[in-house]
């Protein structure tokens, strides 16, 4: 399940590709938007099963905690201080082609 997830997050930013190439259209956003809405949760689900098998069932709260906060602050702070930057330097179509291609080192890893 976790391979399935990372294999359809990567492919939703393809669809964001796409449609950032297609241009304006509605059903193309409809359809990148809920490709995303799907892949997000089915990894939100697997995300929580897999932090959750981590924990120690004597230590959940306090090492799920730990474990999910480390992953958001680290995602927000690598994110949000460099992704307008890169789409400024890039352009949209080729922002969410490189965020597909980083994600393919994760998938080989897993």
């Amino acid at each position: 399940s976790v391979l399935l997830s990372l294999w359809l997050m990567a492919l939703s930013n393809l669809s964001f590709a796409g449609l950032a190439a297609i241009g304006h259209d509605n059903w193309a956003m409809a359809a990148a938007i809920g490709f995303e809405n799907l892949a997000s949760g089915i990894g939100g689900v697997t995300v929580v099963a897999y932090f959750s098998a981590l924990c120690d069932l004597r230590y959940t709260a306090s090492q799920y905690a730990l474990i999910s906060a480390a992953a958001s602050v680290v995602g927000r702070v690598l994110t949000g201080t460099s992704a307008g930057w890169l789409i400024e330097t890039v352009g949209y179509v080729n922002f969410y082609l490189l965020t597909t291609l980083v994600a393919l080192p994760g998938i080989v890893l897993f």
